[in-house]
């Protein structure tokens, strides 16, 4: 269904299936990128 990590996470942040707090620890493992980060949640990393 997602192509990568970042489809699915933007997917999980749209349902509200993520909070931001998730998504900035998928940052710091790695997983997306601050950038990616920054466009799923409109939010400065």
């Amino acid at each position: 269904m997602f192509e990568n990590d970042f489809e699915r996470l933007k997917y999980y942040y749209e349902k509200k299936w993520a909070k931001e707090g998730q998504l900035r620890q998928y940052v710091s493992f790695g997983v997306i990128t601050p950038e990616e980060f920054e466009l799923i949640t409109g939010t400065v990393y």
